[in-house]
């Protein structure tokens, strides 16, 4: 039985230069391990051209991950054309991660438990791990000292500066947060966001906000913590807000959450923070060399061992081919 779920990566360009080149193509560490193989603990991605690079999350039907798999349970398919796996791993690689919280007027009952929540996310962290912290209202502001911190004092301080007030500028916060990200030393990438409320003040346009998530190489998880008066008496935004979540999410292979109290978000934090540390890293150089700026369409199909049930994976729907540039 197989399991099936589109994936892939995007060039991320906004607030970047477009000569940029594509963050998840990525160099190959020699040797290059066989289809099958491991790398052994702590051996990092660094960079050949034109490896295609996923991150890939398979649980089985009781939403558990599934840590036995090898290259020769998957199969990826580039616009249908099935793709040679040339690098599989499965371990613990340093993420640089971005907490992105709002700090709008309707949060100020709120923020005490979720930025508990948000440093118990931070604890769970590789001692090789770099973090930042994004509040946002009607401005989003980066809060940690320097680009990135591995100092959970820091993390704690900058989580710590509440100003609840104002309006909700989610799509400028994302999008400025996934071009911050772009300046980080690791090669996997993760963008937290926690919000109670639908975007009003964004300059920039949920269709931006997609394009900037579907053209980066982060993977975004999203915690919606709306309260039982959001959901009795504004079900509108409650319903918009929880699908531009998901989309926002969706586009790059992470997950969105609505938890029905506020002592839930804790947990959810936990459950994310293991699912970074327990995903399958996927390598293969396309067949289609052209460097044409297209979309390619990708799939994954998993193939399970003997005795498994039926297994979900999730990750990217696609990428963007990088261009060819002066000089190339």
């Amino acid at each position: 039985m197989f399991g099936i779920l589109s994936l892939g990566f995007f060039l991320l360009c906004t607030c970047a230069g477009a000569q940029d080149a594509p963050p998840l193509i990525q160099q190959l560490p020699p040797p290059v391990p066989p289809p099958g193989a491991q790398t052994e603990t702590g051996h990092r991605i660094k960079s050949a051209v034109d490896l295609v690079v996923l991150h890939v999350t398979v649980a089985d039907e009781r939403g558990d991950f599934v840590p036995d798999l090898k290259a020769g349970n998957f199969k990826v398919f580039e616009q249908k054309v099935e793709q040679k796996i040339s690098f599989f791993a499965r371990e613990d690689i340093p993420v640089t991660m971005g907490l992105v919280i709002d700090n709008s007027g309707s949060m100020q009952e709120k923020r005490e438990q979720v930025n508990t929540a948000a440093m118990t996310f931070v604890r769970t962290s590789n001692p090789q791990d770099e973090a930042f912290v994004v509040n946002f209202s009607d401005e989003y502001y980066l809060d940690t000292e320097g680009d990135f911190t591995s100092d959970q004092h820091n993390l704690d301080e900058a989580l710590s500066r509440i100003d609840t007030r104002g309006s909700t500028a989610l799509y400028d916060a994302v999008i400025g947060s996934l071009a911050h990200i772009k300046k980080g030393h690791k090669d996997k990438r993760v963008l937290l966001v926690i919000t109670d409320g639908d975007d009003d003040a964004s300059q920039k346009s949920f269709e931006d906000a997609i394009k900037a998530a579907e053209q980066s190489n982060a993977t975004i998880y999203a915690i919606g913590v709306f309260s039982e008066d959001d959901r009795q008496h504004q079900k509108a935004m409650v319903r918009h807000s929880k699908k531009v979540l998901k989309e926002l999410t969706e586009a790059t292979g992470g997950q969105a959450y609505f938890p029905d109290s506020l002592s839930d978000v804790t947990p959810i934090c936990q459950q994310v923070a293991r699912e970074i540390r327990n995903q399958y890293t996927i390598g293969y150089y396309p067949t289609n060399t052209a460097k044409d700026g297209t979309f390619r369409a990708l799939q994954l199909k998993v193939i399970p061992p003997n005795g498994r049930g039926k297994l979900s994976i999730r990750t990217r729907t696609g990428y963007y081919a990088p261009t060819t540039t002066a000089g190339d």
